[in-house]
């Protein structure tokens, strides 16, 4: 990912140069398995807030290498052979092959728009079959794996969609694995395991710093696999974001808080691109959240592959086709749509622009 513009960048790099030319030789050692003290105690004080109750950095906060080993430690760590594991389309594709390492058998639900592909729309017209969800779950259900923002979507579930997941997996006595909030509803922090990431939020992913948190009963097992894979991570770079996350802590809520600064960034190149888009006769799918949008062609000759080959070739510009991301059942009905990332310099989104200029998807000459 190219590296975006925004301020807080330049505290995290200040942060591990401070980090870097400190006296302390404990901060070049290995650390705790569980988390860098510093960084896990952080992490507590700031999902305490959130959260509305008191989380202990020692038992239910665990550092890992970025969210990949979050994930694979979720996963490895709590299913076992014949859990099935539901899965939403679109979704990240590590998860089948560690829910297969793992013995488990992995089970699919897509999103789909509610409107017509000529209609302009956002992510969040994008939604499951709440009665083909609750099909889904069997006695054999262990878990099930939100990602919200959805990556590549960008769509954020609400609370009906959030509620109704919440019940389900209440009723059947299974987890809930996610990638942002859900933990906070009534009954869901004993059976939420939480991940995120300071490569996506800080917009660092080199930097492979990530976490998880939940219940300790749920955490003992990630812990353990966290414990004998990779043992501990990076005690520089924990610290860095440790003291990045400090600082952040003493503004959340205000108008100088990074979180802010970012959500107004990103919803300002985002609106940019969208208008940019229009303006070439082009339909993207608006993205309530994330860093990504859904592009829809208009080609009946070229889908998929092929045309985001085309485009890089013919238009300049570099796409994902987002088939990559859905099961071989429904990756049909998505092969007019390309992945594009607006989380770029402006003049990077500029060029773009520049770039669509000589397109109209309306009218491709192929």
């Amino acid at each position: 990912m190219e590296q975006t513009d925004v301020a807080n960048e330049t505290e995290a790099e200040d942060a591990l140069l401070e980090v870097l030319n400190s006296n302390n030789a404990v901060l070049h050692q290995y650390t705790k398995s569980n988390g860098h003290p510093r960084f896990v105690n952080v992490l507590a004080k700031l999902y305490s807030k959130l959260l509305n109750r008191d989380v202990n950095p020692q038992s239910e906060i665990l550092s890992t290498l970025g969210a990949s080993e979050a994930l694979f430690c979720a996963i490895t760590g709590l299913i076992d052979v014949g859990d099935e594991v539901i899965i939403i389309e679109p979704y990240f594709d590590v998860y089948v092959p560690l829910i297969k390492i793992s013995g488990g058998t992995p089970r699919f639900i897509a999103l789909k728009p509610k409107l017509n592909e000529s209609e302009l729309g956002s992510s969040a017209d994008w939604v499951f079959d709440s009665k083909e969800l609750e099909g889904l779950f069997t006695e054999k259900t262990r878990a099930i794996i939100l990602n919200t923002p959805n990556n590549p979507l960008g769509k954020v579930f609400d609370l009906s969609e959030l509620t109704l997941i919440a019940n389900l997996c209440k009723k059947m006595e299974c987890f809930l694995e996610l990638e942002h909030f859900l933990a906070s509803l009534p009954g869901m922090w004993e059976r939420t395991v939480t991940i995120g990431s300071a490569g996506k939020t800080f917009c660092a992913t080199g930097w492979k710093v990530g976490w998880v948190y939940g219940s300790a009963q749920l955490l003992r097992g990630l812990q353990i696999v966290h414990q004998y894979a990779v043992f501990t991570g990076s005690t520089p770079l924990e610290e860095a974001i440790a003291i990045v996350f400090e600082k952040e802590l003493s503004r959340l809520g205000q108008d100088e808080s990074y979180f802010v600064t970012l959500e107004k960034e990103l919803k300002s190149k985002r609106d940019y691109i969208v208008k940019k888009l229009l303006e070439a006769h082009m339909k993207p799918t608006i993205p309530d959240g994330g860093f990504f949008y859904y592009l829809h062609s208009e080609s009946d000759e070229y889908k998929d592959f092929q045309f985001t080959k085309w485009l890089t070739k013919n238009v300049g510009l570099q796409g994902v086709p987002p088939t990559v991301f859905y099961t071989d059942k429904n990756k049909q009905l998505f092969e007019n749509y390309v992945r594009f990332c607006f989380i770029k310099k402006q003049e990077t989104l500029e060029k773009a622009a520049q770039t669509l200029n000589k397109f109209n998807a309306s009218h491709i000459e192929m």
